[in-house]
């Protein structure tokens, strides 16, 4: 019989982050519920539960170095080693920004949360992933990180999102200068485009569902062995970068 994998997934109380937990569940994962607030922790954890899915709350705030340390130490409590790790976690701060007026701290405050908190979890659970005979790392992306395609006259990407559209295109950098670094072993990391879901970080504006925007998320969580590394997924297929 194979061992239960082990799964962490930041950001996962609510939206996007609850819908991939879920899904890594129903596949047996046993699944690690990383979220700061701990009453919307606890609901997701007991919700989860009631669906079948064998959950646990990590306290975690991305952007605290003692809490991601205490999140590691108490992963390797409860299950030894990490398999999956998805980076979900995320914040926008305003729908719309504009570039000429940014205001300095609030783009410090997404690059925080957005870039370094996925760079400091990483780094942190990099041994618990090791022990892991297929560990997947996937970090949520967006399609508005293209440069490509926010430079298509013919693309409509949305509004002008100043702060946060380019942390997440300084979130695909970081994520091939990973997969450039993992060449050789057997940590695959890819970028993930959940596409526009109706949640509350996106005012419940879109059509996509949570459950639609975990798909490529947990199918990059789950790669075989030899899959691909160092790229930038959706539904349909690669997202140019």
């Amino acid at each position: 019989m194979s061992e239960t994998k082990i799964a962490l997934v930041t950001g996962a109380n609510k939206g996007i982050g609850y819908a991939i937990a879920g899904g890594l569940g129903a596949l047996g994962y046993r699944v690690g519920v990383g979220a700061c607030d701990e009453a919307r922790r606890e609901d997701a954890v007991e919700e989860l539960r009631a669906a079948g899915v064998d959950a646990f709350g990590v306290p975690l705030d991305v952007t605290d170095d003692r809490s991601v340390t205490d999140a590691v130490e108490m992963v390797e409590r409860a299950a030894g080693r990490l398999d999956a790790l998805v980076d979900n976690a995320g914040i926008s701060a305003r729908w719309e920004q504009d570039p000429t007026t940014l205001d300095l701290d609030v783009v410090r405050t997404v690059v925080e949360t957005n870039v370094l908190g996925v760079v400091r979890v990483t780094n942190a659970m990099l041994p618990l992933l090791r022990r892991s005979t297929a560990p997947r790392i996937v970090n949520l992306s967006s399609s508005v990180a293209s440069l490509t395609r926010q430079t298509d006259p013919d693309i409509d990407v949305g509004p002008i999102m100043a702060a946060y559209s380019p942390t997440k295109s300084f979130l695909n950098a970081v994520t091939v200068h990973y997969a450039r670094q993992f060449a050789g072993t057997n940590i695959l990391i890819n970028a993930a485009c959940p596409g526009l879901v109706a949640t509350d970080f996106t005012g419940f504006f879109g059509s996509r569902t949570p459950e639609q925007g975990a798909a490529t998320p947990v199918r990059l969580a789950t790669l075989p062995d030899g899959g691909p590394t160092g790229s930038f997924f959706e539904d349909d297929g690669v997202v140019p970068w």
